[in-house]
């Protein structure tokens, strides 16, 4: 996807309060184009959250992202990629576990639209969460809603609650629906928990018309694992009525760290 004027606000904003102290991954190499028609909203955007930069600070000739993340203070980018055709560093396929050495390396994880192209993605979320350090954020945006045909998939908030929350026990510091337009002024709707309204989110009403993106922001702590089984939380919580005593096999064995 590239970051567009939408993911921009929302990395403008997330850098007022994080400042990644080691290592920063890119899943694909992302592109920052912004152009000049809307530059003045780019410029309002970093002086409504105290950044002081100008948008021509950010941009960079061949038209990736990596001064934007520096600048932002998200540190020197590493690329990770199926290929090097885009200049990436890290040649992985992501349909299959990252390797070892990888593994709790990253202070930021940034997805910018590159799991929707991934057909095995429960593979490649446990990868983002083995690849992500104690404390480390792991920052996504793939298609919600209006992107057919676009990726192998759209995502829906429950993946993010289910297993970030309940299977990796992640503190989710963002789990929005932000509407696309070419001006970024679109709405942007706040997904809590399923299961803390003990039913599923009604999606129906709450995302706005058009192409939306699902942005979300996870945290790794001390006592995060990867658990058994990911399950959609109103089923979990139908089962577990059902049968209280059968409850713990949902999330009683940690199966890695």
């Amino acid at each position: 996807m590239g970051v567009d004027i939408d993911i921009f606000g929302r990395l403008v904003e997330l850098s007022t309060r994080f400042k990644p102290k080691g290592r920063t991954l890119m899943l694909g190499h992302q592109k920052f184009v912004p152009g000049d028609r809307f530059a003045w909203r780019y410029e309002k955007i970093l002086s409504d959250n105290g950044v002081d930069l100008r948008l021509a600070e950010l941009v960079q000739e061949d038209g990736y992202s990596d001064t934007l993340f520096r600048k932002l203070g998200f540190g020197e980018i590493e690329v990770m990629d199926f290929s090097p055709y885009e200049g990436a560093g890290v040649i992985h396929d992501l349909n299959e576990p990252a390797p070892k050495a990888l593994e709790k390396k990253f202070d930021f994880v940034f997805d910018g639209g590159t799991l929707e192209h991934v057909f095995n993605v429960p593979v490649a979320l446990e990868s983002m969460f083995r690849m992500l350090k104690v404390g480390g954020r792991f920052v996504s945006v793939n298609g919600l809603n209006g992107w057919q045909g676009h990726g192998m998939y759209q995502f829906n908030p429950e993946l993010v609650w289910s297993f970030w929350r309940r299977n990796c026990g992640c503190e989710v510091r963002a789990c929005q629906g932000i509407q696309k337009t070419p001006r970024g002024i679109g709405k942007r709707v706040d997904f809590g928990d399923p299961a803390e309204r003990g039913a599923r989110l009604p999606l129906a009403r709450l995302v706005p018309e058009g192409r939306v993106y699902l942005y979300y922001e996870v945290e790794r702590l001390k006592t995060s694992a990867l658990r058994g089984r990911v399950l959609q939380s109103d089923y979990e919580l139908t089962w577990q009525d059902h049968d209280n005593a059968g409850a713990t096999r949902f999330s009683d064995e940690v199966v890695t760290g």
